[in-house]
């Protein structure tokens, strides 16, 4: 029992100190379930939908938003939007900041919708989601909230399997009753009073959705501590993460890097051989980025290899001064490693299983929300009826006889 006793300890001090996080976490991740549908109701300037014509290529779009402000220059084009398309800015050596980060195009025309600076202060509805994906992503803290959401997120994974362990009944030698009968009571709510009301939701309400708990846990840690969730990975599967790759040309200051319009003929050209060897369908190209500081260029599509619905993971590296394919990233069937990952992330995301799915975790989002809010009643509950027993005066003795 005294070890039964450490880990309700644990949980619940580790659950104090995760619950305010977990709280906007699972609020803001209810949000973002619908991040797409909720983005084109909010601004339907900047994404206006399909609509006729043909659609610029990923370098055109670069160019267009560089001549639109020539005082930066274009780090990423994401065409995966359905008539919109989006150019990642930065400022140019020398000048000034820009005030914004992204530039939003009609992918057919080129006109210019909207710009923003990601993760701002929301002080017009263009900026809501953005920021609203900042606090969950990284409390709108940048690598700071990154590092603490990570922490909340491994001791998160760790607190899942302690959860999970005091639900399950101790031995006992009194009772005729089998394991199951009486872990049954562990996944009810019995209505009534409510502090059980509010025990019971809590226990079985982790409980139920335990499996999904983990995926939002681990996934988070993927997110947010890549090192760690590296190591752990690759300690038990085969696991390659694509932000190693690295030009080797990169020390060569003297050797400019390539252009958008050669590098996009030649990514087009790569990603049809890959295609070819590792027999899978392109359905469309989702991205085109430039990563300068590591002299690689990063081309990305939607394929057969992929399991996610709205966004492609299939991508291949490229260095950026010779155009040479440094790597081959295929989401599923290359590692196994990668094809755990790239189901934990679209699961994650709720980019699988269509709508219901969606649903769930917008759903699980706020039960989340309720599991840190009854934790802490609970917590609360107990600590004010030790301090009521230690405070209540000792029973004054009888008469002498």
């Amino acid at each position: 029992m005294k070890i039964r006793h450490f880990w309700v300890w644990l949980h619940r001090w580790a659950g104090l100190g995760m619950a305010g996080f977990l709280m906007l976490l699972g609020l803001t991740g209810s949000i973002l379930a619908f991040w797409n549908e909720l983005n084109h109701w909010l601004t339907p300037n900047l994404y206006p939908g399909l609509h006729a014509g043909v659609e610029l290529d990923a370098a055109s779009l670069a160019r267009r938003a560089e001549s639109l402000a020539p005082q930066a220059r274009a780090t990423q084009v994401y065409l995966g939007y359905i008539g919109t398309a989006f150019v990642a800015m930065e400022a140019r050596e020398g000048s000034p900041e820009l005030g914004f980060d992204q530039i939003y195009l009609d992918n057919v025309s080129g006109a210019e919708l909207g710009r923003l600076q990601f993760g701002e202060l929301p002080t017009t509805l263009n900026a809501v989601m953005p920021f609203i994906y900042e606090l969950h992503y990284n409390l709108a803290l940048g690598r700071f909230g990154k590092w603490i959401l990570g922490t909340v997120a491994l001791i998160w994974t760790l607190d899942c399997f302690v959860a999970f362990y005091l639900t399950i009944p101790t031995p006992t030698h009194s009772s005729s009753k089998s394991f199951f009968f009486r872990w049954k009571s562990a996944w009810l709510v019995k209505w009534g009073a409510a502090y059980r009301v509010n025990f019971d939701l809590h226990r079985a309400g982790g409980l139920w959705l335990w499996a999904m708990l983990i995926v939002f846990a681990w996934s988070s840690v993927y997110f947010n501590m890549k090192g760690v969730y590296t190591q752990a990975t690759q300690f038990f599967v085969d696991y390659e993460p694509q932000d190693t790759v690295q030009s080797a040309h990169l020390s060569n200051h003297n050797h400019p890097q390539m252009e958008w319009e050669d590098v996009q003929n030649i990514a087009k050209s790569l990603m049809d051989v890959q295609a070819r060897e590792h027999d899978f369908k392109i359905d469309r190209v989702i991205a085109l980025y430039h990563l300068r500081e590591r002299g690689i260029y990063h081309y990305r599509v939607h394929s057969s290899r992929d399991v996610g619905e709205k966004y492609g993971m299939t991508s291949i590296s490229i260095d950026a001064y010779s155009g040479r394919l440094l790597a081959t990233h295929l989401p599923t069937g290359q590692h196994s490693g990668n094809t755990f990952t790239t189901w934990l992330v679209e699961l994650h995301m709720a980019n699988v299983f269509g709508r219901p799915y969606q649903i769930l975790v917008c759903c699980s989002g706020f039960v989340v929300a309720m599991l840190s809010v009854t934790g802490v009643y609970i917590w609360w509950r107990k600590r004010a009826a030790r301090l009521a027993h230690v405070r209540r005066p000792a029973a004054r003795p009888g008469p002498a006889e």
